[in-house]
């Protein structure tokens, strides 16, 4: 069957959340191979044939709410982009710490589908996907480095590109040690309160400011 999301956007807010509200669960909880398109309908109380014809089919409905998924993370670091430009650099990389935590603890079955596709080499369009998430990230850090290395904050000698390697994969650990208890390692962020994350997220931003930045 033919998709036709734009059927679906059509909808009312309140039914187009909800509809990608029980998606998002069910991925989560079961995988992209054990999803029960029946599931979802029997607890949106729809027929299975109207999903169908906004989606197409079960990869159709993934892709559309992951889509989503990706674009609703990139809401806060775009808040924090636009109303940081006077800020000092790492004090933008700390803020966006706090801001993938806060979105971890507002949508976890978000972050709990983005773990599984990392950690499972059978999970669909899987290196679709990821591609697209560090594509995101790229294009969120890339403006920040380059801003930073123009007035000097960051060591004009440095590789943007590494710099923007590193930071990312900085961002990505620093989620991963706050949501799953056998990724926190020495630093003890899995589950911690918020003064204790501010805290760790800041003495990340110190260290990577030791290293990046110009000696003063």
């Amino acid at each position: 069957m033919t998709q036709n999301p734009k059927t679906f956007e059509n909808l009312p807010d309140e039914k187009r959340e909800r509809v990608l509200s029980e998606a998002t669960s069910e991925f989560a909880e079961h995988g992209y191979h054990q999803a029960s398109i029946n599931r979802i309908v029997n607890r949106l109380g729809i027929a299975k044939g109207s999903l169908f014809k906004y989606f197409g089919n079960k990869q159709g409905l993934f892709e559309y709410m992951f889509g989503h998924a990706v674009n609703q993370f990139k809401q806060p670091l775009k808040h924090i982009r636009e109303t940081t430009s006077d800020k000092d650099f790492f004090e933008r990389i700390e803020k966006s710490l706090l801001a993938g935590v806060d979105f971890i603890q507002t949508h976890p079955h978000i972050y709990r589908i983005y773990l599984k596709m990392l950690f499972q080499e059978n999970f669909p369009m899987r290196d679709k996907f990821l591609s697209e998430v560090r594509r995101g990230s790229t294009k969120y850090l890339r403006p920040l480095v380059t801003a930073a290395m123009e007035s000097g904050e960051i060591r004009k000698e440095l590789d943007p590109d590494m710099v923007v390697f590193h930071l990312d994969s900085i961002l990505d650990r620093f989620f991963q040690a706050h949501a799953v208890p056998y990724l926190d390692g020495p630093i003890s962020l899995y589950g911690a309160d918020r003064q204790t994350t501010e805290d760790k997220a800041r003495a990340i931003t110190d260290f990577l400011r030791s290293g990046l930045g110009n000696p003063s």
